[in-house]
């Protein structure tokens, strides 16, 4: 499961772009609770969702050439250049070419073959968020790729990721790990788009568990945002939907089966 002991090759940090921060502020807020607490101004206008007073996730307006607003899966990195060779190695891009956050950490932007853009995080003073795997923050992250087994080798040469098929309600799941903690690490999984019609485009969508899914979608709905997935009942895993923010930006909710204390 996702905690804050991070290893490299675990998410350790996410963020959303959006057209319009302070709408994504007032959502997010109603949603989850989260504040925004802006980094000051030679942060280019870059903050923090914080919720009682802890990290959960960064956040930035972006203009429309910049892309569409999305949220950005980061994964540690010991060595951020060399992560980045290794992906372009690997037959992905490098979008961002790493560079370092003042004294806070290096971050890049890499995409694997299938497109899909993913951040890397190597650690400063900033380790990464400040809460993961808890009520109304980041517990798990989830691709969806046009071939699992190509995005298992990229994943694997660039970051040291790990799979393992697990039994799942109608087949097998892909469940991902960092190399450091096997199995037990667990973090997320890989889903082929031809199994999902919901899913036309490749890319990481992040899991937020919540007290009560229901809630957060009424919630979502009335603030503008979209469901995408309606909420269903995975037996073992939990209760889940699939959103997206006002703004375009997709991400899911869960409140699992076994919940985090």
């Amino acid at each position: 499961m996702l905690t804050t002991r991070f290893v490299n090759g675990a998410p350790n940090w996410l963020d959303v772009g959006t057209s319009d921060l302070e709408g994504a502020t007032r959502f997010y807020g109603a949603l989850f609770g989260w504040r925004f607490q802006s980094a000051g101004p030679e942060a280019g206008g870059y903050g923090f969702f914080q919720l009682d007073g802890r990290t959960v996730a960064g956040a930035v307006q972006v203009a429309a050439e910049q892309g569409p607003p999305a949220w950005t899966v980061y994964f540690q990195s010991g060595d951020a250049e060399a992560t980045a060779k290794a992906a372009e190695q690997a037959h992905g891009s490098v979008p961002f070419r790493p560079m370092d956050v003042m004294s806070e950490g290096t971050m890049a932007v890499l995409a694997d073959p299938a497109g899909v853009r993913f951040g890397i995080w190597q650690p400063g003073r900033t380790k990464g968020v400040d809460v993961a795997g808890d009520s109304r923050s980041l517990t798990w992250v989830e691709l969806y790729t046009p071939d699992i087994a190509a995005a298992a080798a990229f994943y694997h040469a660039v970051l040291g990721m790990e799979t393992s098929a697990v039994p799942f309600p109608g087949g097998t799941y892909t469940c991902v790990n960092p190399r450091e903690g096997g199995e037990d690490a667990m973090f997320g999984g890989m889903v082929p788009l031809a199994d999902d019609p919901a899913e036309t485009e490749a890319y990481w969508l992040p899991y937020f568990e919540v007290p009560d899914v229901d809630t957060v979608v009424t919630t979502a709905q009335e603030m503008g945002g979209t469901v995408r997935v309606p909420a269903v009942d995975v037996e073992g895993v939990g209760r889940m939907a699939r959103l997206a923010d006002p703004y375009g930006a997709r991400f899911a909710v869960i409140t699992s089966a076994q919940r985090p204390e």
